[in-house]
């Protein structure tokens, strides 16, 4: 225990490496099987990706809830370890795993009872519905399967043990991907279950994973120690968690709400639109899981060295981030704006969904610069325990900006001119962030000790 954590030691350009490359390769499987997952889906038909597009709010949601209960899990865990504060790093582990069975019995319930529902609101479409209420209800009644993995997952790389989670995630995610087309069409003695099947395959690599993570924490993760005989929920560890983490749940729910929104806008031109507007989210993802994974790597170092007072090595570490992001952004840009019939193709997608895509996906990307600029701020507001400041920007992005956009270019230009509302809010959202960057440089980071181990 007395041992220096690699956090407040390794020199920053590896240490940075060392912990996000990991979860890069495993963010990139993710990806990998988000995309195949609604490749296989789009062959049942349109309607089924229109299901799935439909559903995602709902998804991005489950996975809002836990993500920012994991963020303010993985701040606390990551100080406390900086502090050499042993014991209130346990209680943060103990704790956020009853956090994520409380948000499995709430997203159980939701699927039984709120799915058709849900997606009557969006749509009067009968087979849409169908399709939408059997794949919805499956992945929230198996949500423990997801919220598990992620919240074992952010325990292990708040103590720099990344290599693991790319283990569990990585054979989540192929399992996933090599179940889709078995379930879905009925291979190797399986029967076809169709869009219930791609459910399936989901949270089985889902529920695969967890049990895994679960088994790597309690034999290879020695720092922190989980107790389950005898506990209770500690309430200042709690409140300390949401802290962080509400506002990241706010932030990230905020997501779904735009998206139901844009999903609204969208139907009233065609259920096409509305597929497209899902299919970019999935190729987007190819994108951005990789800036993910990179802000995963980083918000423990900055969180651990904020705890240690290493100015220095906070400022190195979100200098070095930014430059990794907004040099992948621009990859994906580039591929963006040459190639978006050819992914599109990866679809199904005919005429209508070409002629709909193509410039969709072209000006979309637009915003794919300055969102990784902002995803590293972001994560530096929620390591620093100013998870506030990343709802600001959110809300200013998605809810301020990009659905008063959309509905204001719809009702007077016209669908085209509906993506133009997401590089406008995108650019708001970079300005922003740079004016609370520079609030808490000042009032957070600039007064810290300067006295750190050369890196």
């Amino acid at each position: 225990m007395s041992q220096e954590n690699k956090m407040g030691t390794m020199p920053i350009n590896r240490l940075l490496i060392t912990m996000s490359l990991p979860m890069i390769i495993s963010m990139l499987v993710q990806a990998m099987y988000n995309i195949v997952d609604s490749i296989f889906v789009s062959r049942i038909d349109q309607a089924a990706l229109t299901a799935v597009s439909m559903a995602f709010p709902i998804q991005n949601l489950l996975i809002a809830v836990s993500a920012g209960t994991c963020v303010g899990v993985n701040a606390l865990l990551s100080r406390s370890l900086g502090e050499k504060n042993y014991k209130s790093a346990n209680l943060a582990a103990s704790n956020g795993l009853f956090l994520a069975l409380v948000s499995f019995l709430f997203f159980a319930l939701f699927g039984i009872f709120g799915s058709r529902l849900f997606f009557e609101s969006q749509t009067s479409n009968p087979v849409i519905i169908e399709y939408g209420v059997k794949y919805l209800q499956i992945i929230c009644i198996f949500s423990f399967g997801i919220l598990g993995e992620m919240m074992f997952e952010r325990i292990l790389q708040s103590t720099g043990q990344t290599f693991y989670c790319m283990i569990t995630q990585g054979t989540g995610a192929i399992f996933n991907i090599v179940m889709d087309p078995v379930l879905i069409f009925g291979l190797a003695g399986f029967p076809a279950m169709g869009i219930e099947g791609a459910a399936i395959a989901t949270v089985s690599g889902q529920i695969l994973a967890f049990i895994l993570a679960a088994l790597i924490n309690h034999h290879k993760n020695h720092e922190v120690r989980i107790t389950i005989r005898g506990f209770k929920p500690h309430r200042h560890t709690i409140s300390v968690i949401y802290q962080v983490g509400v506002p990241s749940i706010i932030m990230q729910s905020i997501s779904s709400v735009m998206t139901f929104g844009m999903n609204k806008i969208l139907i009233a031109f065609s259920e096409t639109a509305v597929a497209v507007f899902g299919v970019y989210f999935k190729l987007q993802s190819f994108i951005f899981m990789p800036i993910f994974g990179l802000n995963n790597g980083m918000i423990p170092i900055v969180a651990y060295n904020y705890g240690s007072r290493s100015r220095k090595r906070i400022m190195q570490t979100i200098r070095l981030s930014i430059g990794i992001a907004v040099g992948i952004m621009l990859l994906g840009l580039v591929i963006f704006q040459l190639k978006p019939d050819v992914m599109l193709g990866l679809f199904q997608a005919d005429e209508e969904m070409i002629a709909i895509g193509v410039p969709a996906l072209r000006i979309i990307s637009l915003s794919f610069i300055f969102a990784g600029y902002c995803i590293i701020l972001g994560s530096a507001f929620q390591a620093l325990g100013n998870g506030v400041y990343s709802l600001i920007v959110s809300v200013a992005r998605q809810l301020i900006c990009i659905l008063p956009l959309a509905a204001f270019f719809a009702s007077h230009f016209g669908l085209h001119a509906v993506w133009y509302s997401i590089p406008l809010a995108e650019i708001t959202s970079m300005t922003l962030s740079t004016i609370l960057f520079r609030k808490i440089y000042v009032e957070k980071i600039r007064p810290l000790d300067t006295g750190e181990i050369p890196s």
